[in-house]
């Protein structure tokens, strides 16, 4: 290169001379220094040597090692910075370490969030110490001994919790009835605590434990009802009441700290493969009701009308006893007039007897001659004509 300096510097034995090496440095008189026989040859620093190793030691080429080692996923890592090798914490004024400190001041963190404990209104909690049971601790702050020497468990013992058997309204839960029939019942319990100790320590399972009660219970229930009962509401009351007491009896003698607040019958239907049959069966039955029904009526109105005329004979009864001669005439008489006014037959006892006068025949002459008399009059024929 013209006037420019060889970048990679004279070779040994090569002459100050020497003009193909490098324009500019070429022949006598040059600006180059003569150089030291014994000095190493110099020259630009080598771009892939590792930092700090131009200069000592012999060259060598470079390793991919080398240029990845001291890279991270943001870029090269930069010595003292964070993150880096030399990352240290942030000292005392005095020069000591804060991680004592922190420390310290987590594990006071840790004893307070374990010893210190609010208990609602609702609730109630159990503290057990190593494992054991040691007391109950009612509503309000309490304090106990850290995490791990003693845990606190806390439930809520007034509010109402309901189970629903069975789970899902499409599983059907068939139980037998006492007259041999078959119903569908799915029903509602609920129930809450009373005793959080034996909730917690006398019992594994306790909700599968009064899922399992109420379902013996019901079927022994049912066992002693009939079809008709079970769908009826009377009937759907009582065993609901009487599941309800079964229920509280098993587990009172289970220790299970369990109360039994009530008892719902939600659904009440015959099995899914009968139910055909069993709405004809229904329709027949509300048939045989209505007609039923309808007699009951006649008898009532039957029943209704002879005490009514049996209270008038009493009262007919009565006026006779006080004078019978004439009642008895008046009730002939009025018998006569009722049944004479309804027939035109005349009875002639003996001969020469007058009878009474016809007055309805007469009325109904009298009735058919008035017409007669509007229409025009007939020629005469003569007499010697038959009729």
């Amino acid at each position: 290169m013209a006037g420019g300096r060889n970048p990679w510097g004279k070779g040994p034995g090569k002459g100050s001379g020497d003009a193909s090496n490098g324009g500019g440095e070429g022949g006598e008189g040059g600006d180059t220094p003569p150089q030291d026989p014994g000095a190493k040859p110099k020259g630009p620093k080598n771009p892939w040597l590792p930092p700090g190793a131009s200069g000592s030691g012999p060259r060598r080429s470079a390793n991919i090692e080398d240029i990845f080692k001291n890279r991270g996923p943001e870029g090269p890592r930069r010595t003292g910075g964070p993150g880096g090798p030399n990352f240290r914490l942030p000292q005392r004024p005095g020069g000591g370490s804060w991680l004592p400190f922190a420390i310290i001041g987590l594990v006071a963190v840790l004893v307070l969030a374990t010893s210190v404990h609010l208990v609602e209104a609702q609730e109630k909690a159990v503290v057990k110490t190593l494992g054991n049971y040691t007391r109950t601790l009612d509503s309000g702050l309490n304090f106990t001994a850290p995490f791990p020497i003693e845990t606190v468990d806390i439930e809520d013992v007034q509010g109402v919790r309901a189970l629903r058997i069975p789970g899902s309204s499409e599983n059907a839960k068939l139980i037998l009835t006492g007259d041999q029939n078959l119903v569908d019942l799915s029903y509602i319990v609920r129930w809450n605590i009373k005793n959080l100790e034996n909730f917690k320590f006398s019992l594994v399972e306790p909700i599968e434990t009064v899922g399992e009660v109420a379902e013996a219970a019901m079927r022994a229930e049912v066992a002693e009802k009939t079809l008709d009962e079970t769908f009826s509401g009377q009937g759907r009351a009582e065993i609901e009441q009487d599941v309800r007491q079964r229920m509280q009896i098993a587990l009172d003698a289970y220790n299970s700290g369990i109360q039994v607040l009530g008892v719902e019958i939600d659904k009440a239907d015959p099995p899914a493969e009968v139910v055909d049959s069993f709405r004809d069966v229904s329709v027949a039955e509300q048939n045989a009701d209505a007609s039923r029904n309808q007699a009951r009526g006649y008898a009532q109105q039957v029943l209704a009308q002879a005490q009514g005329e049996a209270e008038a004979f009493d009262e007919v009864y009565e006026e006779y006893r006080l004078a019978p001669e004439v009642t008895r005439r008046r009730l002939y008489y009025e018998t006569m007039e009722r049944v004479l006014s309804q027939t035109d037959t005349t009875v002639v006892e003996n001969e020469g007897v007058t009878t009474y006068l016809p007055l309805p025949e007469v009325r109904r002459r009298s009735n058919t001659a008035a017409p007669a008399a509007t229409a025009p009059a007939q020629p005469a024929q003569p007499q010697g004509e038959s009729q």
